[in-house]
């Protein structure tokens, strides 16, 4: 028997929010959203309030993230809205479904100037996979249902919905909506097969699995494809971690050496963006699996692209029929190449130099960051290098701004992994420059009893920038902070505490005062300007 529920159209938006398995809000605080502050409130509906709503959004999508399933931002209208546009669109190029309720101004009285009066729509439309104006109370609880619906579909996305004043303020009464009713889209088996066939017989396949295989909950999937044809496994975003660095088919370090001999390369849940060369991989044929057909790259004609539920894909593959190629040789030719690029970071790791490496700082979190830690990345250069040096033990933690390269993530992301592991190491790395964009927002972790550690490379450049710029004009503009600045100054007058260390040996004792500290604490580490993480540019 169908449910009806009556109440403000807070009191209804929160009813149909809980049957989608929201379970908190994130928000700042604004008049034209205060239905929505009664409903959690008289009902116990946990709220985390921030300092800038680019956090509250970024909030949302690491509780997305984290928990697939849907994260809320609640932002007033206007400038509220605006502000949550970089995490919007940060949601949109991640798949994360991430649900957005916007204030606006009343609908009765439009044009004639009320405050914060403006249509959003047209602004979030294109990073969003629905955007609707709610004009009924009596329609809040469909337009909820509809949007997070959407949001959790294959491909999955972030949805916005803004209420006028009149509407969310009003009394109304609807159906409860059920909750999410979805199917699993299936693949063209004869698409899977002739990847199936690919894969099993070339003699040197290669598989590169990104966060949709953690998104679409098909990391045991993935291991068992893997296994059962033998295929060495490299992970990207939130694939990071889905088998484990000692299982004898991860790896990390051999990508180049892997990526040039491969004449198979399977991309699976990640698209074939700068991030791994476009999809050009020489002459390897490529097999792109990917969640739904708007996934399938445009650029590239792989030899084979099933679409569909990565669950049902994988088990296909691990049960393919056919003829297999013994890939046992190729396997123990990229392990040697793991080995000794393991070796030469180990080396890296440990440099004694002062004015200390980034490569250092990662040698020393590796000793103290437990299994299940949460790393987030909130940088350009400092968050390359965790990249290159720390090997996720668990899948779903890790968190960086993904293909869109937003900074500011950091503070954000750090509230929702607390709030989903509250028992949990939850370790920002964020590069000096980075911190610029979210720091006042340690405020509101230490208000509401959130600690999180901060480790800062503070190189007091914008390295991405400053190098290249100085090897193509000969000079630099624009790509300098101030040098040696005390960041952890910052968080201590915002509530929380830290430390300067400018030695290498320092680092470890105070990586564990951090960790032990029960506070926002925030670790400075004041690193060498003249040391750029590597890089060719494939940037267009």
């Amino acid at each position: 028997m169908t449910e009806r529920i009556e109440g403000h159209g807070g009191e209804l938006a929160l009813a149909a929010l809980r049957a989608y398995g929201v379970r908190e809000m994130f928000t700042l605080s604004g008049g034209h959203v205060f239905p929505l502050y009664d409903a959690a409130h008289k009902t116990d509906f946990p709220i985390y309030d921030v300092r800038h709503e680019q956090s509250a959004v970024f909030a949302a999508e690491a509780v997305a993230k984290l928990q697939r399933r849907p994260g809320l931002a609640v932002l007033t209208a206007g400038p509220g809205v605006t502000n949550g546009i970089s995490g919007l669109t940060s949601a949109f190029f991640n798949a994360s479904p991430v649900l957005v309720l916007g204030g606006r101004a009343p609908q009765f009285r439009w044009g004639s100037g009320s405050l914060q009066e403006m249509d959003h729509l047209p602004l979030v439309a294109p990073v969003t996979k629905h955007a609707e104006t709610v004009f009924s109370a009596d329609d809040i609880p469909r337009a909820v249902a509809t949007a997070l619906t959407t949001a959790l579909t294959p491909h999955r996305g972030p949805v916005f919905l803004d209420f006028p004043l009149e509407a969310v303020f009003s009394v109304g009464d609807a159906e409860l909506p059920a909750g999410p009713q979805l199917s699993p889209l299936e693949a063209d088996p004869d698409e899977v097969a002739r990847a199936a066939a690919l894969i099993a017989g070339a003699a040197r396949p290669v598989i590169i699995a990104g966060s949709d295989v953690w998104t679409g909950d098909a990391v045991d999937e993935l291991r068992a494809a893997a296994e059962a044809l033998t295929v060495p496994v490299f992970t990207n975003g939130m694939g990071r971690g889905a088998l484990p660095p000692e299982h004898p088919l991860a790896f990390a370090k051999a990508r180049r050496v892997a990526l040039s001999n491969a004449d198979v390369v399977v991309v699976i849940g990640t698209p074939l963006d700068f991030r791994l060369s476009f999809g050009d991989f020489g002459e390897a044929q490529v097999v792109h699996i990917v969640d739904a057909p708007s996934q399938r790259a445009g650029h590239v004609q792989p030899a084979a692209a099933p679409a569909g539920d990565l669950r049902g894909i994988l088990t296909a593959l691990a049960e393919h029929p056919g003829d297999r190629v013994d890939h046992d040789d190729w396997v123990a030719q990229l392990r040697t190449a793991e080995d000794a690029a393991k070796a030469r970071d180990a080396e890296e790791m440990a440099a004694e130099t002062d004015p200390i490496r980034p490569a250092r700082i990662y040698g020393e979190l590796r000793k103290v960051l437990a299994r299940d830690a949460v790393t987030i990345g909130d940088g350009g250069d400092f968050v390359s290098y965790a990249g290159r040096y720390l090997e996720p033990a668990q899948p779903g933690t890790w968190l960086d701004p993904g293909p869109y390269g937003c900074l500011g993530t950091g503070m954000g992301y750090a509230m929702g992994a607390r709030v989903t592991h509250p028992d949990r190491q939850v370790c920002v790395l964020m590069g000096d420059g980075a911190a610029g964009f979210s720091l006042m927002d340690v405020e509101s972790l230490a208000r509401q009893k959130l600690p999180v550690v901060i480790v800062v490379g503070n190189n007091g450049i914008w390295g991405l920038e400053k190098h290249p710029m100085r090897a193509m004009y000969g000079y630099d503009v624009a790509a300098d902070l101030q040098p040696e600045l005390r960041y952890d100054q910052v968080v201590g007058a915002l509530g929380g505490a830290g430390e300067t260390v400018a030695k290498a040996a320092e680092l470890g004792p105070a990586l564990q005062r951090a960790f032990d500290a029960g506070v926002p604490y925030l670790v400075n580490v004041l690193t060498d300007p003249a040391d750029a993480y590597p890089r060719s540019s494939n940037l267009a």
